[in-house]
């Protein structure tokens, strides 16, 4: 059976008319014949998407029981019985409930795919899982609900719903998203004019970069090597000269000319890796090609007008951007150079750019090659064996097995000679050919005891022998240097590895890059020091190691990274093919320091940041919130130390009335100020006893009407470990911030129950809710959802509820309540090993 085809509609933001646009796709295809069906569409009481549920066949859905709520999800089975060619499963990110088929309704889309059955689904771009960080540094609010970018890429087609803000705007200020309580909490905060835009930016770049991917695909595809210039690819090409980083920036400002460019800096390295590249030079450009938007990519080429030439139609770009040559006027007799042999073979379709710079014509100096360290041990033997080696053998050929043919005896001073290049390089082995062929020429070619050779064919075999030992040690000598090089190389890339992997992402601190820079190269210690200026003194910024250097000039090693900072070792002299490894390691703890000082910088900004918004929202709060109590309270002093009205017996009960109700308000307030500064000021300190419940729920429902409440705590619950005035003061809150909200002559159902190790307490009204972005918000200080009127309090009540359950080891949340409203979920642990069983008392208290 063939696997179905899925088509996504891919939303900007919610709202834009996803589910609208996928009803209207399955009208159209009904129109034509198609058996389609809606699995699982989810209108949201909106109007008009509810009408186009008109005249689609609609599947029946599945019942699910849970927490004492009945919820309904799509009916996998039922779909797969009724095999339609078509279904509609809105929402694709869907968590669904406990006990339903699958965890994600994603999964389920993958059985109806697999089953043959073509699927048209929804999703938000703020659902993708990739994106979850970014949304919530743009929004402020974490997506629970996330599907893998992997599942969407792979949809047949995916089509953009898209709206402006100013639009989107519109659309939710006449009440066709949320209902109209909602609209003006979700205009002031998710659906503000930035964050729609960022999100529009966000959706329209995802949905381009998987474009660029499918035209990247049918161009390989198709074999298509000719350059289609969709969109501006500029590609630099990098020598790791400090002309790059003029390149980078010329290169960029051609990108701004065009909509959509892109900028992809290369650097091609050879296969042999004898190239002398300052790895400094290189980390500043690819920090600087990423700081301007760019990437940065490293290929391998031995051809580098080729290797760039084909980097750039492998990637299908349009520009080139290189800089002028740096070699003086008499090294071009050895060749155009790599600009002028890119223009040439570049084509019609790819523009070449030259870029003059501040380097043209000093010279680009000549390659450091990194010599074989065979050591010493190593080159003695090699001596003995090209030296000694051949008077032994000629002792052996001479006494133990004389008259073997001189053929023989040129094989076997050949072996030695070989063995000489293998063990010492090149050197024991060319000694070895110069002694060897004199010793065969005197003791073994006739005539004997003179270096005269009597049969000129015996002249032949000579030369031909020290020709041959030469080759050959040459090419041992060879291999043992590339082999030499190539495990220098793999440490070294190892090294880079480890920087790029760990150092980049801030996973090493400072103290653990040192300690590998000493364990790398065998030091005893390492200090990376720093100052402000020329003529400051020197600081340590951290160090590892007994003794470190206190001054750049007191260090075996000293590494300059820019102008105030040095990373200084001390235990012995490096060679100068370890400095390369050794200055990467030091702008890479530059980064570090720097990313620490700017983390602190930042942390910084974000104390005081909320320091002055707590500060702001407090001097709001006392100035009005607080004096509209007092106000009342002067208004009715005054009215009754008047003497110009005699006040009735009613009126100055009423007015008294209203000066107690503004003194409990004022109270209220103020304690709820002083909670909120204890637990700012981290003075809260917890006495965790054990605690029955239902001692203590009751007494927090002394601030609300007596029939605004249903209480629900079974006496059998288990005991909790508790601070029982900061739980009664806690549930207080909640349940005052749940009556507020609640439509007048509908109660708040206060309950409890025992799940594992911890008792849940449930707050539910049947209020106006809250949406999911904002369920997190309404915890912080000075926060009220919607359209609290002002007075009504400062926005404290939750955070200090929070704030006292974290202190006594809870955790406070909240959910959606089934049917409408919002249910507060506060979780305390048990205490250790207590359980009352009480069969005889009623389980319940209701008031």
């Amino acid at each position: 059976m063939a696997r179905g085809t899925l088509r996504i509609y891919l939303g900007a933001a919610p709202g834009v008319g996803k589910t609208y646009a996928m009803l209207s796709e399955a009208h159209r295809r009904v129109e034509r014949g198609t058996d389609c069906v809606v699995a699982f569409v989810e209108h949201h009481h909106r109007p008009r998407t509810e009408v186009m549920l008109h005249g689609l066949e609609q599947l029946p859905r599945r019942e699910i029981e849970y927490r004492g709520g009945t919820f309904t999800e799509m009916d996998v089975d039922a779909v797969l019985r009724r095999a339609p060619k078509v279904a509609l499963v809105d929402e694709l990110a869907h968590t669904n409930m406990p006990g339903s088929r699958n965890t994600k309704r994603w999964q389920d889309v993958e059985e109806l795919l697999a089953a043959g059955i073509d699927v048209i689904s929804t999703v938000n771009i703020q659902h993708l899982e990739s994106l979850g960080d970014v949304v919530e540094s743009i929004t402020g609010v974490r997506q629970r609900e996330t599907v893998p970018d992997e599942v969407v890429r792979r949809a047949d087609q995916i089509e953009l719903v898209d709206m402006s803000p100013q639009a989107l705007r519109r659309r939710m200020a006449h009440g066709n998203i949320y209902k109209p309580d909602r609209v003006d909490a979700a205009l002031s905060n998710y659906f503000r004019p930035g964050n729609l835009t960022a999100l529009r930016e966000l959706a329209l770049l995802w949905v381009a970069d998987r474009v660029d991917a499918h035209l990247t695909e049918y161009r390989s595809e198709h074999h298509v090597s000719a350059i289609w210039g969709s969109r501006e690819r500029i590609v630099v090409g990098l020598t790791g000269g400090p002309e790059g980083r003029t390149l980078i920036r010329r290169a960029a400002r051609l990108a701004e000319k065009g909509a959509g460019g892109e900028v992809m800096a290369v650097y091609i390295s050879r296969s042999d890796g004898l190239t002398a590249v300052s790895p400094k030079e290189l980390a500043l450009q690819r920090t600087l090609v990423e700081d301007l938007g760019g990437t940065f990519h490293q290929v391998v080429g031995d051809d580098i007008p080729a290797a760039l030439l084909d980097f750039a139609r492998g990637v299908n770009a349009t520009q080139i951007v290189l800089g002028v040559s740096r070699r003086r006027s008499w090294q071009y007799v050895f060749g155009p150079g790599v600009g002028a042999t890119v223009a040439r073979e570049s084509g019609p379709d790819l523009d070449v750019h030259l870029i003059t710079h501040a380097e043209v014509g000093k010279g680009r100096g000549l390659p450091v090659a990194r010599g074989a360290r065979l050591g010493r041990s190593r080159v003695i033997s090699g001596w003995l064996a090209g030296v000694l080696g051949p008077l032994l053998l000629t002792w052996l050929l001479k006494s133990v097995v004389p008259d073997i043919g001189l053929a023989n005896d040129m094989l076997l001073f050949l072996t030695l000679t070989v063995a000489a290049a293998l063990l010492g390089g090149l050197l024991p082995a060319l000694a070895s050919a110069v002694v060897g062929s004199t010793l065969l020429n005197w003791f073994f070619t006739p005539p004997v005891h003179t270096l005269t050779v009597a049969d000129p064919q015996n002249i032949v075999a000579i030369v031909v022998f020290v020709g041959v030992a030469v080759a050959v040690a040459s090419v041992v000598d060879l291999a043992a240097r590339r082999t030499h090089q190539a495990a220098r190389l793999r440490a070294e890339s190892e090294i880079l590895s480890f920087l790029a992997g760990n150092v980049l992402r801030g996973e090493t601190g400072l103290e653990d890059l040192l300690e590998r820079v000493r364990e790398t190269f065998g030091m005893e210690s390492v200090a990376l020091l720093e100052r402000a200026g020329e003529k400051d003194p020197w600081t340590c910024a951290g160090s590892v190691g007994p003794r470190p250097a206190t001054t750049p000039d007191a260090a075996d090693v000293d590494v300059p990274v820019g102008d105030h900072m040095a990373l200084s070792l001390c235990g012995r002299v490096l060679p100068a093919a370890d400095q390369r490894v050794l200055a990467a390691f030091a702008a890479q703890a530059a980064v570090v320091v720097d990313r620490r000082r700017l983390k602190g910088e930042a942390d910084r900004a974000e104390e005081l940041a909320e320091g002055n918004r707590i500060r702001t929202a407090l001097l709001a709060a006392v100035s009005h919130d607080l004096r509209t109590p007092l106000a009342g309270i002067k208004a009715a002093v005054t009215s009754l130390r008047s003497d110009d009205v005699e006040w009735s017996e009613e009126d100055q009960a009423e007015l008294l009335e209203a000066i107690e109700e503004g003194a409990d308000r004022l109270d209220h307030l103020v304690g709820n100020l002083l909670d909120m500064s204890r637990l700012q000021t981290g003075t809260v300190t917890p006495i965790i006893r054990e605690t029955d419940l239902d001692e203590v729920v009751p007494m927090a429902l002394g601030a609300v009407p007596e029939d605004s409440v249903d209480l629900d705590v079974p006496e059998s619950l288990p005991m909790v470990g508790v601070d029982r005035g900061l739980l009664e003061r806690s549930v207080a809150n909640i349940v005052e911030n749940a009556v507020k909200y609640s439509p007048p002559g509908e109660r708040v159902l206060v309950s409890a129950s025992a799940m594992a190790d911890r008792v849940e307490i449930r707050v539910v009204d049947r209020g106006p809710g809250v949406p999911d972005e904002v369920k997190d918000r309404i915890f912080e200080p000075f926060q009220r959802y919607g359209d609290a009127p002002r007075g009504d309090g400062v926005g404290l009540g939750l955070a200090v509820a929070r704030g006292f359950a974290e202190a006594i080891g809870g955790t406070l949340h909240a959910e959606d309540t089934p049917g409408g409203g919002l249910t507060m979920v506060l979780a305390v642990r048990t205490a250790p090993g207590r359980r009352r069983e009480r069969p005889d008392v009623s389980p319940a208290v209701t008031s």
